[in-house]
């Protein structure tokens, strides 16, 4: 699908790549996250190939949020931290009131301590698209890829999630997925 490539993403700026199923979005962040290799040509960070980096370390500076997001059962605290003990509840709350999701945290039977059910089957879409925005924000990457992050939410949740993406790619270099350009006119 992909052939002849090339794009630049300066740091702090934000890309869209829209194009329609089966047209190599997908593929493209794949490749940025080292899960198959390119067979010609190169990509860097900052003028070095990825491949010159330890795969945890590169990995490390990249964070993504899915349309489909996986939570695992247990606390929506270990949820966003996804058990790094490195990551403290302090880090987590200050995450959480960036993004605009503490007040439904807090809302929630035992807040941050709140079990989420497997796949996170107990929370509506949009809070579980908020869990993995803080999520992301937490482990405060270099660059920030957002794969239809925003196609599957409530309403009630929409203009949150507006929020929570403006203050994730602030500052950050973003790279953002969408079938449609409306959903990334902004």
């Amino acid at each position: 699908v992909l052939k002849d490539l090339s794009f630049q993403v300066k740091r702090g700026e934000s890309m869209a790549i829209v194009g329609s199923t089966g047209s190599g979005k997908t593929t493209i962040i794949n490749i940025l996250n080292r899960f198959y290799d390119i067979r010609s040509g190169e990509i860097t960070i900052e003028g070095t190939d990825i491949h010159k980096y330890e795969l945890f370390t590169y990995r490390r500076r990249l964070a993504m949020v899915l349309q489909d997001v996986f939570l695992f059962t247990g606390t929506v605290l270990d949820n966003i931290r996804l058990m790094d003990p490195d990551i403290t509840r302090e880090q987590v709350l200050e995450a959480s009131k960036i993004v605009g999701a503490h007040p439904f945290i807090e809302r929630l039977p035992g807040g941050y301590e709140f079990m989420i059910a497997e796949r996170g089957g107990n929370l509506s879409m949009g809070q579980r698209q908020l869990i993995s925005f803080v999520r992301a924000l937490v482990f405060d990457p270099d660059i920030l890829i957002l794969d239809e992050a925003t196609s599957s939410i409530d309403t009630e949740t929409e203009a949150i999630i507006q929020h929570a993406i403006e203050k994730l790619i602030a500052k950050r270099t973003s790279i953002i997925i969408a079938h449609r350009l409306s959903t990334v006119r902004n």
